[in-house]
């Protein structure tokens, strides 16, 4: 493994876990707060990243790349599902 995927995959997670409260509140209240406008340019972008992270056989990087792009997903499904 080198250095660059672990730091990636740390920063990335910690991107992460800031996105799972959110999550949880868009569930509980039945609200999807965030604007499609800001999910649909980090969903795509997070899927694109985890496609440059594989190229460069960054596993780690890749697949919690994956995750980040899926969580901003759903949030972005909250947005059209809770309107």
């Amino acid at each position: 493994m080198i250095w660059q995927d672990l730091v990636i995959t740390i920063c990335v997670l910690v991107f992460n876990f800031s996105l799972i409260p959110q999550i949880f509140q868009g569930f509980r209240q039945k609200k999807g707060v965030l604007n499609p406008w800001t999910c649909i340019p980090i969903t795509v972008a997070s899927y694109v990243l985890a496609v440059t992270y594989l190229t460069m056989n960054l596993i780690f990087s890749t697949i919690i790349g994956l995750v980040n792009g899926t969580l901003w997903f759903l949030l972005l499904m909250q947005r059209f599902y809770y309107r």
